[in-house]
């Protein structure tokens, strides 16, 4: 009986900790499941294997081609009637062409933009399952506080019935009171859809059904000492846009090398084989093989002197855009910095006028009782109280927030 004892108590204690823990979301396990399922993300990396095959396939001009071909015809002639098969066999390969190399380098650069693309598309989601992880925290707080703030309006309300029905209050004590008790009620009914909304989009992102009953767990917390400005300035630098800046410039100087290919010639080498097969020569068959090497010289074109000169000319273009991304990232580094040490301050401030709206309330709450305070005086404390509740709420999300987004731009994780 002692052992069953034992084992029920432990049951009783322990599985109900264990199932909450197993329907808690935290943060980590959000940022997996969004990698997973988000739909924007699989399709940058289904992206990155498309530019992987064309990589691939600019190799193709390296390598020798083989052409096959088959044809029969029917003849209805004056004289006679014959029907003839050709087949003929190619085997070519391009001895030197000045734009191969150039294009194959072009697929490549292709290929790593479109690999930091799915780096950006990385930092993005991160960044948008954090905005939604955090807003459902809060707004599960908001929830719990106005909860409280129901209560201490009930509590208020009690207060003013119980004078009034002693003969110590008035009857307009007792419906401002109401009022108030009301409008926590409403706030409450609010705080209640606006969770529902915030859940809605976490596990929209994570490809969750929204009825689940999983809740987010996490703490708003910013926490840590404050980052080192000049280390997340070298961060932005290697951001995937400044990447993919430089990369364009890279593209710019092969497409450069591309124009100026039109200005050398082009020289290949073919292999052929041919055999007719004609009705009329009695079954007899016409054989042909063929080896040469050809070569293609544009001597003068208009246009191939502007394309040289307009790839010249994009490639000043991008060195711009980059300095202009480098100086834009910069200010929008030390933008999220001073937003991030702002957001800070405030949390210590409304977590000091948290504090004096407890103790303010305490103090009104208490005159009330013994009939020194009236009812506006606790009332207006009370809301004041709600309000410092919600701020410090606010102050403590604000600051997360502003944490991650200056984690995304300054491209690291945390």
């Amino acid at each position: 009986m002692i052992r069953r004892a034992v084992l029920i108590g432990f049951i009783l204690t322990v599985f109900p900790a264990l199932v909450g823990a197993a329907s808690a979301l935290t943060l980590e396990e959000a940022l997996v499941q969004a990698r997973e399922k988000l739909p924007s993300y699989q399709a940058a990396k289904k992206k990155v294997e498309s530019a992987d095959a064309l990589y691939g396939a600019s190799l193709g001009s390296y390598l020798p081609s083989l052409d096959a071909s088959a044809a029969r015809d029917r003849h209805d002639g004056d004289r006679a009637d014959y029907s003839a098969t050709g087949y003929d066999v190619t085997l070519s390969y391009r001895l030197f062409d000045g734009k191969r190399g150039a294009s194959r380098d072009i697929a490549g650069f292709n290929l790593e933009t479109e690999r930091e693309e799915l780096r950006k598309s990385l930092m993005e989601l991160d960044y948008r399952v954090k905005i939604a992880f955090y807003t459902a925290l809060a707004g599960r707080e908001i929830l719990e506080q106005r909860k409280v703030q129901l209560e201490d309006a009930g509590k208020d309300h009690e207060v003013a019935e119980g004078r009034r029905s002693l003969g110590a209050a008035r009857l307009s004590e007792v419906l401002q009171a109401s009022v108030r008790l009301e409008q926590a009620r409403y706030n409450v009914v609010q705080a209640e859809g606006n969770l529902r909304k915030a859940l809605a989009e976490l596990f929209s992102l994570i490809g969750r059904p929204e009825e689940t009953a999983e809740k987010a767990e996490g703490r708003l917390e910013a926490g840590g000492a404050a980052p080192d400005l000049k280390a997340l300035s070298e961060a932005v630098l290697r951001r995937p846009e400044i990447v993919q800046a430089e990369i364009a410039l890279k593209k710019a100087e092969s497409s450069r090398s591309l124009a100026l290919g039109d200005f050398y010639p082009i020289v290949s080498a073919n292999l052929s084989y041919s055999r007719s097969d004609a009705g009329t020569l009695s079954g007899s068959a016409l054989e042909d093989r063929s080896a040469g090497v050809a070569a293609s010289w544009n001597i003068f074109e208009l246009g191939k002197f502007y394309r040289a000169k307009s790839a010249r000319i994009e490639m000043a273009v991008s060195e711009e855009n980059i300095r202009e991304l480098k100086r834009q990232l910069l200010l929008d580094c030390r933008n999220g910095y001073e937003d991030y040490i702002t957001a800070v301050r405030n949390e210590t401030v409304a977590a000091e006028q948290l504090r004096q709206s407890e103790q303010n309330y305490e103090q009104a709450f208490g005159e009330y009782k013994v009939g020194k305070g009236d009812i506006l005086s606790l009332v207006q404390a009370e809301s004041l109280l709600a309000v410092a509740r919600e701020q410090f709420i606010s102050a403590r999300m604000n600051a997360v927030l502003a944490k991650a987004l200056l984690e995304r731009v300054a491209g690291i994780g945390k």
